[in-house]
């Protein structure tokens, strides 16, 4: 199975060029940095210990960076240098945005043998952490044959994987025993890794609710919270293609009853807003661009925010939120950040991957499902009009979150 895979991996990577052209017109690549993924490094690597952190995208990121920042400050098991690799150019200028000491990012390598043994004997890990969901059978194999230590950490494998991985018998069985050490997010993972015969497993809790420990300082302009001063205003969040006109359809109608409603959109993907602004002004809204930083027009009925990085700053001023990848599309977005802001989330019925999380948050009336329009509509009016404040939920997931680092800390402390 690992020849059958590393042909098809040699297949992608002849057509590579052509797929990254693509995506460079597409801006989904950094226009220089994109060789990382060929192992032309852009960073040097220091003479000491290292430890490498991979993710596949912003969320896998940040969820790590508490523990980042915490073995930053660790004095005793004498860390030079922090690699974090990620797949996307939208968690690289997440990245940007921290002000790490020790810790470099480089984009992930193509999964080719030959560019994989490249890569370690460049950056020779002491310690290598996978995020979430990340199975790289090359670089495993790799790992293994060199005898680094690696582990999977806030594993997570939802029922839809798991059926692709188990159709892999008893090469899916090879790669999760492979690790040194597996740390499930929740109970499903770990039955799903029981079932591979992996030993080595501990369920610390879901690293997710660390994130907000170090909060962002970020606010929102003196222009934007003048423009919101007189304004009722509501949120979608991690908006997916259609969800967008779900969201503005639905705005459309609750403005008939609240006529100073204003509805600030967070797309996932920045380079879907020419589309978006498009479609907003053919249902007849007036968008107004975060990144203008201009005076915001009296006419404006919906703000994009097409930046990178500033979402909190919005939970902040915002308490009413739609979370999106829940009504188009299957998955959904991580509720713990906006619910740490003590905002009141709504989401669709797509939620597999945060399910645990959405199970417990909807116990408490902090999230709340809906099936289609109507029911968003219902909803979000009802939460604009009725504004009760839940300020000591994000005090309980910040504890629950500080648990959960520290026990983490330790745990990767014994591979250092």
């Amino acid at each position: 199975m690992l020849q059958i895979y590393r042909f098809l991996i040699n297949f992608i990577l002849v057509l590579s060029p052509l797929i990254i052209l693509i995506r460079l017109i597409k801006k989904k690549e950094h226009l220089t940095r994109f060789k990382e993924k060929f192992t032309f490094f852009s960073k040097k690597r220091k003479i000491g210990k290292l430890i490498w952190f991979h993710g596949a995208s912003v969320g896998e990121f940040i969820s790590i960076v508490p523990l980042i920042e915490k073995l930053e400050k660790d004095k005793d098991k004498d860390i030079k240098q922090i690699l974090v690799t990620t797949s996307t150019l939208s968690s690289a200028k997440i990245f940007e945005k921290f002000k790490f000491k020790k810790t470099v990012h480089q984009f992930f390598p193509i999964d080719n043998n030959y560019l994989v043994k490249k890569f370690l004997n460049y950056w020779k890990p002491s310690l290598t952490i996978f995020i979430d969901s990340e199975i790289w059978p090359n670089i495993l194999t790799n790992l293994k044959n060199q005898s680094i230590p690696h582990i999977l950490l806030n594993a997570r494998i939802t029922k839809k994987s798991f059926k692709k991985w188990k159709i892999l018998g008893t090469f899916s069985k090879k790669l999760f025993t492979g690790f040194n050490y597996t740390y499930p997010q929740n109970d499903e993972t770990k039955k799903y890794l029981k079932y591979f015969q992996v030993k080595k497993i501990k369920k610390i809790g879901n690293l997710k609710f660390s994130e907000g420990i170090y909060d962002s300082s970020e606010k929102i302009s003196l222009n934007l919270k003048n423009f919101l001063s007189d304004k009722v205003y509501w949120c979608a969040s991690s908006t997916h293609e259609g969800e967008e006109l779900i969201a503005a359809r639905a705005h459309l109608i609750i403005k008939k009853k609240i006529e100073n409603l204003i509805l600030i959109i967070i797309p996932r993907n920045v380079q879907r807003v020419p589309k978006i602004i498009d479609m907003l002004s053919k249902l007849g809204l007036n968008t107004h661009l975060h990144s203008l930083n201009q005076k915001i027009s009296k006419n404006t009925n919906v703000y994009i925010v097409d930046t990178y990085g500033e979402t909190k700053s919005f939970f902040k001023v915002c308490k009413v939120i739609f979370l999106g990848k829940s009504l188009t599309l299957d998955g959904g977005q991580n509720p713990l950040e906006p619910a740490r802001y003590n905002c009141k989330i709504v989401h669709g019925p797509n939620v597999s991957n945060f399910s645990e999380i959405y199970n417990l948050l909807g116990k408490s009336k902090i999230t709340f499902k809906i099936n289609n329009q109507n029911q968003l509509v219902k909803k979000i009016n009802e939460l604009l009009k009725r504004n009760k404040d839940s300020r000591n939920v994000g005090n309980k997931i910040n504890k629950i979150g500080e648990k959960i680092l520290n026990k983490t800390l330790i745990e990767v402390k014994r591979f250092i």
